[in-house]
């Protein structure tokens, strides 16, 4: 090591003295060119350190009993008088040890466009919180230094864990109330839950949230979450939405609401690195592919098998997946036009480290079904860097065809527009999704108001994603993306 090496090191280490452990990592990867500077970056990092250093006075978890459904009994009762006792004793211990229940330190909230750095600041934070040793959970040295339970997951899979839980509770006890138990659940596995790409576009979610996350923080939890929009704009138009509007209003009484939307810069398009991860040709999306793409791709498929031989296994429409040990190949059709959701995308992922997609057709307001699906795989593959390979229709920049819908009355009679913004090389002609005596669209019903808002609340939240979809698949066209 030289000394201009050894000095510029001595420099940061006393400069990060004096700050806290996440704008101290943040500075590190600045000085090694991992990231370039950015003032609303630094902002947010002195935010997280001021959590950082609260967490150490957070009060302890008061859950002593495992409220996991498992008694051989088949009543319900028992944990009915469980969860009544212990609210009793939780009330007595905030009566007599008023300072150990003194309020959780503040969550934050922090919502911006695309690629700005939300989720890797909550990274960073997140790696600074340590978790406590064994056998060493609940006593005073453990908080001092700020060793808590700690957990980090996409919004979509915490949701459909939520969803599993209160089936696995409802099979056993099924007039039991399954909220409280989750909570408590929840609360004794992780005392501070760092959500990414938080969204609600489900009436189910939105029901659960509100009661969910309020008993969460009377039990000490500490939530930190990233989103693309801000607090007031959650479950926009959705069905029911005046039923969400008490957790939004929590929500800001209980978090520090950060925005980043003053930060324009994407940064993840700035890490393109040709990884050879997106093909297109302008052929027709349902023939062949072009013969270079084509062997480009057998290339990769052929490259990744390390112990079994390539195979075949037969699924709808005469068709066949090929798979190795570490790659599996899907038609577009295969994945995004059955009935498929984050779950099953979530196990793929976990399954192959490496998944090819071939015939992926420009996805304007055609294709809003198939679009969800695709973009919820995207997700999946960017939280458990999986690579993904595409062979499309179209370059990256006009993969995704922004469109914007809105609701119209003529007498009396509700209607949803849903419309491409122009600008690119689409096909798509305006389409209208009408509530009655007309064609209807897979995804419309009726034609009551409230069926037609869910509608507007799903067409624009689609929209909403496609722009992080975009910007996810730019970042993991990197040559280093990928689990190894």
């Amino acid at each position: 090591m030289n000394m201009k090496t050894m000095i510029a090191q001595h420099r940061v280490a006393r400069r990060d003295l004096s700050k806290g452990p996440v704008a101290a990592a943040y500075e590190l990867k600045v000085d090694a060119g991992e990231v370039r500077r950015d003032n609303a970056q630094v902002a947010l990092a002195a935010k997280f350190d001021a959590l950082h250093e609260s967490l150490a006075s957070l009060p302890p978890v008061h859950v002593c009993t495992d409220y996991a459904t498992e008694s051989s009994s088949t009543s319900s009762s028992p944990l009915l008088l469980a969860r009544s006792l212990a609210s009793a004793q939780s009330f007595l211990r905030k009566k007599l040890h008023p300072r150990s229940y003194a309020p959780s330190p503040r969550g934050m909230y922090i919502y911006g466009p695309v690629g700005v750095g939300k989720s890797f600041l909550m990274d960073l934070f997140y790696a600074s919180v340590s978790v406590p040793d064994e056998g060493s959970c609940g006593d005073n040295d453990s908080h001092k230094h700020a060793k808590i339970t700690k957990r980090r997951v996409h919004f979509h899979e915490f949701m459909l864990d939520v969803h599993h839980r209160i089936f696995v509770i409802k099979q056993k006890h099924p007039r039991d109330d399954a909220i409280p138990i989750i909570a408590q659940q929840l609360a004794r596995e992780a005392q501070l839950l760092c959500f990414d790409e938080f969204q609600v576009t489900d009436i189910a979610d939105a029901v659960i949230l509100k009661r969910l996350f309020l008993l969460l923080l009377d039990l000490n939890v500490v939530v930190v979450a990233t989103s693309n929009r801000a607090p007031d704009a959650l479950y926009e138009g959705g069905i029911n939405r005046s039923l969400f509007l008490p957790f939004i209003d929590m929500l800001k009484q209980t978090s520090d609401i950060i925005s980043m939307e003053a930060s324009c810069k994407d940064y993840r398009l700035e890490n393109r690195a040709g990884g050879q991860s997106y093909f297109w040709s302008n052929s027709d999306v349902h023939g062949d592919i072009n013969n270079n793409i084509q062997a480009q791709l057998e290339a990769i498929f052929g490259g990744t098998a390390s112990v079994t031989e390539a195979e075949s296994i037969s699924v709808l429409f005469g068709r066949a997946v090929r798979l190795n040990d570490r790659c599996a190949w899907f038609d577009f059709s295969e994945l995004c036009f059955q009935p498929l959701g984050a779950a099953d995308y979530i196990s793929l992922c976990n399954r192959f480290p490496i998944l090819i997609m071939d015939r992926v057709p420009q996805l304007d307001a055609n294709y809003l079904n198939e679009a969800r699906r695709f973009v919820t795989l995207i997700d999946a593959c960017y939280e458990s860097r999986t690579r993904l390979v595409l062979s499309a229709q179209v370059p990256l920049d006009e993969l995704f065809v922004d469109f914007e819908a809105q609701v119209v009355s003529s007498d009396g009679d509700e209607e949803l527009f849903v419309s491409d913004k122009g600008g690119n090389s689409s096909s798509f002609a305006t389409t209208m999704i009408r509530n009655k005596d007309g064609e209807y669209w897979e995804w419309s019903a009726t034609g009551r108001i409230d069926v037609s808002l869910a509608q507007l609340s799903s067409a624009n939240d689609l929209s909403f994603s496609f722009r992080r979809a975009a910007s996810r698949l730019a970042e993991m066209g990197g040559k280093e993306w990928g689990r190894q």
